[in-house]
Protein backbone atom coordinates (compact mmCIF):
# COMPACT_ATOMS: atom_id res chain seq x y z
CA UNK A 1 0.00 0.00 0.00
CA UNK A 2 2.74 2.88 0.82
CA UNK A 3 4.14 1.97 -2.49
CA UNK A 4 0.65 2.50 -4.08
CA UNK A 5 0.52 6.19 -2.23
CA UNK A 6 4.46 7.11 -2.40
CA UNK A 7 3.60 9.69 -5.34
CA UNK A 8 0.62 11.00 -4.02
CA UNK A 9 1.21 14.33 -3.28
CA UNK A 10 -1.78 14.04 -0.78
CA UNK A 11 0.25 11.05 1.51
CA UNK A 12 1.35 12.23 4.50
CA UNK A 13 -0.37 15.34 4.16
CA UNK A 14 -2.91 16.07 7.42
CA UNK A 15 -6.14 18.68 6.00
CA UNK A 16 -4.59 21.26 8.69
CA UNK A 17 -1.39 21.34 6.20
CA UNK A 18 -3.20 21.17 2.75
CA UNK A 19 -6.32 23.84 4.24
CA UNK A 20 -3.23 26.33 5.27
CA UNK A 21 -1.45 26.15 2.74
CA UNK A 22 -4.18 26.68 0.38
CA UNK A 23 -5.70 30.07 2.12
CA UNK A 24 -2.19 31.46 2.61
CA UNK A 25 -1.93 31.42 -1.47
CA UNK A 26 -5.50 32.09 -2.86
CA UNK A 27 -7.68 33.25 0.50
CA UNK A 28 -10.99 32.57 1.85
CA UNK A 29 -12.50 34.76 -0.65
CA UNK A 30 -11.18 32.43 -3.61
CA UNK A 31 -11.42 29.33 -2.48
CA UNK A 32 -15.05 29.81 -1.82
CA UNK A 33 -15.69 31.12 -5.74
CA UNK A 34 -13.81 28.01 -6.70
CA UNK A 35 -15.51 25.57 -4.45
CA UNK A 36 -18.84 27.29 -3.32
CA UNK A 37 -18.52 26.13 0.45
CA UNK A 38 -20.15 28.38 2.80
CA UNK A 39 -17.10 27.57 5.07
CA UNK A 40 -15.16 29.72 3.03
CA UNK A 41 -17.64 32.32 3.05
CA UNK A 42 -19.71 32.94 6.66
CA UNK A 43 -17.37 33.48 9.41
CA UNK A 44 -14.03 31.82 7.48
CA UNK A 45 -11.78 31.05 9.93
CA UNK A 46 -9.24 27.80 9.92
CA UNK A 47 -10.78 26.09 12.74
CA UNK A 48 -14.29 25.83 11.67
CA UNK A 49 -13.16 25.47 8.25
CA UNK A 50 -11.52 21.43 9.69
CA UNK A 51 -14.09 20.71 11.45
CA UNK A 52 -16.48 21.54 8.44
CA UNK A 53 -14.21 18.95 6.29
CA UNK A 54 -13.79 16.29 8.64
CA UNK A 55 -17.79 16.29 9.20
CA UNK A 56 -18.23 16.22 5.82
CA UNK A 57 -16.19 13.85 3.47
CA UNK A 58 -17.85 14.98 -0.10
CA UNK A 59 -16.50 18.22 0.87
CA UNK A 60 -13.15 17.29 1.76
CA UNK A 61 -12.79 15.49 -1.20
CA UNK A 62 -14.04 18.61 -3.27
CA UNK A 63 -11.42 20.61 -1.51
CA UNK A 64 -8.26 17.82 -1.98
CA UNK A 65 -9.26 17.34 -5.41
CA UNK A 66 -8.87 20.97 -6.10
CA UNK A 67 -5.61 20.74 -4.16
CA UNK A 68 -4.13 18.18 -6.26
CA UNK A 69 -5.54 20.18 -10.04
CA UNK A 70 -5.86 23.86 -8.94
CA UNK A 71 -2.73 23.96 -6.50
CA UNK A 72 -0.15 21.32 -7.16
CA UNK A 73 -1.48 20.78 -10.93
CA UNK A 74 -1.09 17.41 -11.08
CA UNK A 75 -2.33 15.36 -14.20
CA UNK A 76 -5.66 14.43 -14.85
CA UNK A 77 -6.19 10.39 -14.27
CA UNK A 78 -7.80 8.10 -16.36
CA UNK A 79 -11.00 7.11 -15.95
CA UNK A 80 -10.39 4.54 -13.25
CA UNK A 81 -7.92 6.80 -11.27
CA UNK A 82 -10.91 9.27 -11.10
CA UNK A 83 -13.73 7.10 -9.77
CA UNK A 84 -11.19 7.10 -7.07
CA UNK A 85 -11.04 9.32 -3.63
CA UNK A 86 -8.23 11.69 -4.57
CA UNK A 87 -5.66 10.45 -1.30
CA UNK A 88 -5.83 6.84 -3.21
CA UNK A 89 -5.14 8.13 -6.49
CA UNK A 90 -1.52 7.16 -7.95
CA UNK A 91 0.76 8.44 -10.15
CA UNK A 92 3.47 7.87 -12.31
CA UNK A 93 7.09 7.90 -11.27
CA UNK A 94 8.84 11.03 -12.31
CA UNK A 95 5.26 13.06 -12.17
CA UNK A 96 5.90 16.03 -9.84
CA UNK A 97 3.71 18.77 -8.75
CA UNK A 98 4.01 22.55 -10.35
CA UNK A 99 3.69 25.80 -9.07
CA UNK A 100 -0.20 26.68 -7.75
CA UNK A 101 -2.35 28.18 -10.48
CA UNK A 102 -2.95 31.77 -9.90
CA UNK A 103 -6.75 32.49 -9.45
CA UNK A 104 -9.10 35.43 -8.46
CA UNK A 105 -12.75 35.61 -8.09
CA UNK A 106 -13.26 37.10 -11.39
CA UNK A 107 -11.02 34.24 -13.25
CA UNK A 108 -13.22 31.58 -11.59
CA UNK A 109 -16.17 33.49 -12.36
CA UNK A 110 -15.36 33.84 -16.39
CA UNK A 111 -14.22 29.98 -16.08
CA UNK A 112 -17.43 28.98 -15.04
CA UNK A 113 -19.43 31.21 -17.27
CA UNK A 114 -17.22 29.71 -20.12
CA UNK A 115 -18.02 26.05 -19.00
CA UNK A 116 -21.73 26.75 -18.93
CA UNK A 117 -21.71 28.40 -22.09
CA UNK A 118 -20.01 25.16 -23.51
CA UNK A 119 -22.51 23.05 -21.64
CA UNK A 120 -25.45 24.86 -23.10
CA UNK A 121 -24.06 25.31 -27.03
CA UNK A 122 -23.88 21.46 -26.54
CA UNK A 123 -27.10 20.42 -25.15
CA UNK A 124 -28.34 22.56 -28.04
CA UNK A 125 -26.75 21.06 -30.69
CA UNK A 126 -27.77 17.73 -29.62
CA UNK A 127 -24.43 16.20 -29.08
CA UNK A 128 -23.70 14.23 -26.02
CA UNK A 129 -20.69 13.83 -23.98
CA UNK A 130 -18.54 10.80 -24.72
CA UNK A 131 -16.30 9.33 -21.57
CA UNK A 132 -13.22 6.66 -22.32
CA UNK A 133 -12.94 5.89 -25.87
CA UNK A 134 -16.34 7.09 -27.01
CA UNK A 135 -18.74 4.92 -24.94
CA UNK A 136 -21.51 6.65 -23.86
CA UNK A 137 -21.91 7.42 -20.19
CA UNK A 138 -24.25 5.13 -17.86
CA UNK A 139 -27.59 6.65 -17.67
CA UNK A 140 -29.45 6.69 -14.54
CA UNK A 141 -32.67 4.60 -14.61
CA UNK A 142 -35.27 7.77 -15.27
CA UNK A 143 -33.33 8.98 -18.22
CA UNK A 144 -33.11 5.03 -19.80
CA UNK A 145 -36.94 4.41 -19.59
CA UNK A 146 -38.14 7.80 -20.54
CA UNK A 147 -38.74 6.82 -24.31
CA UNK A 148 -39.93 3.31 -23.42
CA UNK A 149 -44.17 2.69 -23.74
CA UNK A 150 -45.74 1.85 -20.55
CA UNK A 151 -49.22 0.31 -20.40
CA UNK A 152 -52.10 2.30 -18.45
CA UNK A 153 -52.48 1.48 -14.92
CA UNK A 154 -55.27 -0.58 -14.24
CA UNK A 155 -58.31 1.05 -12.95
CA UNK A 156 -59.61 -2.17 -11.22
CA UNK A 157 -59.27 -1.66 -7.24
CA UNK A 158 -58.81 -5.29 -6.91
CA UNK A 159 -55.74 -5.45 -9.17
CA UNK A 160 -53.65 -2.46 -8.65
CA UNK A 161 -50.10 -3.63 -10.14
CA UNK A 162 -52.27 -4.09 -13.79
CA UNK A 163 -51.18 -7.65 -13.97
Amino acid sequence: MIEHQQNNPLHGLNLETMLTELVKFYDYKVLYAALKLECFNLNPNMAGCIKFLKKTEWARERVEAFYLYRFKRMPKGTQQQMALKPRERGYADGIVPRKPEKLTVELVEEMRAKAEANYKAMKKSGARPRFGKDKPRAQDGYTQNRGTKRPPASQDPKNPWGK
